[in-house]
């Protein structure tokens, strides 16, 4: 595989090093940090990530201006400025149409060049990145980075790390660590933070008409699901991947990031989104219901009372899913459950549930016989369920079950997934803790959503 650095030079006189491996439809990546392609082997798995990536292609990587092999003197740090790296690397290897990878902070950058130049990018790949850089850290933060990266950069770069995948591999975290610290020196990367503590491209996300394929982790401890969903809901032609994990790197990439990404590059024709239930299944929010101590309620009332509760538990149920446009897919006797197509409406069906039983236990449920209340535990998860004759399955569906057995009853639990969704939406999560449950492998954190307030607006947000 070709190793040769090459070289080009910019519209403002900067030389850009860049490097081209393999042969095949080209696949130009947007450097995902300032780390250089030249030290990719201090981070291995991110090295072998990008040669699965580019299995059967072109693979062009270049290093920004300021950092690696790039010219290190620069007086323009502006995104302005490193868009023009990417316009002397195309022009420079005479690309006419090609695919373009944008991760983390190039993914602003692939976007903008992706809006700016319509007939010249096939298809977009955005992984683990934003739109705008001020919904993943506050100025204050960005301005005490840029001063103590001029002070003493190795704790920066021990910081940015921290920040993502060393709280989950300390070893890997070092690893990047030391890329980071090795490809730009701390006064440049001050001047980039400087730079880009403006960034936004949320304005640019209905201009690019290219098909896009947008891959998030749920968990993605730096850049929350959310901003994953937000590109993926306004870029006119693109499709959302939700990942299980943290992110490329921690502890390898995934075979669902690989698979769903040359599934899309290997697409000859077509959106991304004009098979989804073939290529990416539909991104839903499943609810789960349960009346707690069903048995024992039914032995107690006996069979014909019994039921009587249960079908109130049904009216409540089907009328609250009705209002906010949730769909049931079954009911188990005891329990339903329900996909959402929006993650608000699930959260806000499911404090209206809670609601509903409250209001019938306090009312007709105090005078009937035996002053039988209606406990209900509810649970939700989001993810990408399997869809066959109107039934859902899968990993995402079970969990939400999980989840909702682990409730007491009146309460809601969710997912991460979930709680992420729905960050600024004005819902109150209490963090429950991680929980090993029946079928997962590791620890699954759940959060109670608080619902004893006059709306969910009143409550606040936990984060």
């Amino acid at each position: 595989m070709e190793r040769e650095v090459r070289y080009c030079t910019t519209d403002d006189g900067v030389r850009i090093a860049y490097r081209v491996e393999g042969e095949g439809p080209p696949l130009l990546v947007v450097p995902l940090f300032i780390g250089s392609f030249s030290l990719f082997h201090l981070v291995p798995l991110l090295e072998d990530f990008m040669r699965q990536i580019g299995r059967g292609r072109q693979l062009i990587h270049y290093d920004v201006r300021g950092t690696g092999l790039s010219q290190q003197e620069v007086n323009d740090l502006s995104p302005a400025a490193t868009l023009l790296d990417v316009e002397a690397v195309v022009r420079s290897l005479e690309l006419k149409r090609f695919s373009l990878w944008g991760m983390a902070i190039g993914g602003p950058r692939a976007i903008e060049y992706a809006a700016s130049h319509p007939r010249q990018v096939d298809k977009l790949i955005l992984s683990g990145t934003f739109a705008r850089l001020l919904d993943v850290f506050a100025r204050e933060a960005l301005q005490g980075f840029a001063q103590l990266a001029r002070a003493n950069w190795e704790v920066v770069s021990r910081t940015f790390a921290d920040l993502g995948i060393r709280r989950h591999d300390e070893q890997e975290g070092l690893s990047w660590a030391e890329w980071y610290r090795k490809s730009i020196t701390g006064e440049t990367m001050a001047g980039f933070i400087d730079r880009h503590v403006e960034l936004d491209v949320t304005h640019l996300l209905p201009r690019v008409k290219c098909p896009t394929l947008v891959l998030h982790f749920l968990s993605d401890p730096l850049y929350p699901f959310a901003l994953g969903q937000r590109l993926a809901q306004a870029i006119p032609q693109a499709s959302l991947v939700p990942l299980e994990g943290y992110l490329s790197g921690v502890s390898g990439y995934t075979q669902a990031e690989i698979d769903a990404t040359q599934a899309f590059l290997s697409e000859s024709r077509g959106p991304a989104v004009a098979k989804p239930t073939e290529a990416l299944p539909a991104f839903r929010t499943v609810l789960f219901t349960d009346v707690v101590a069903h048995t024992e309620m039914m032995q107690r009332l006996g069979d014909e009372r019994g039921r009587e509760v249960l079908r109130e538990h049904e009216r409540i149920t089907r009328e609250v899913l009705k209002a906010h446009g949730g769909t049931e897919v079954k009911t188990m006797g005891d329990g339903f459950m329900a996909s959402f197509a929006s993650v608000t409406k699930a959260v806000e069906c499911a404090i209206a549930l809670q609601r509903g039983f409250e209001e019938w236990n306090a009312g007709v449920g105090a005078s009937f016989p035996g002053r039988t209340p209606l406990n209900v535990r509810v649970g939700l998860n989001a993810g990408e369920p399997i869809e066959e004759e109107g039934d859902l399955f899968g990993a995402t569906v079970i969990l939400a079950s999980r989840i909702a057995a682990q409730a007491e009853g009146g309460e809601v639990l969710a997912s991460v997934a979930v709680r992420e969704l729905c960050a600024g939406k004005g819902f109150l999560f209490a963090d429950r803790g991680e929980s090993v449950l029946r079928g997962f492998e590791d620890p699954v954190r759940m959060f109670e959503i608080r619902w004893s307030f006059d709306s969910p607006a009143d409550a606040g947000s936990s984060g």
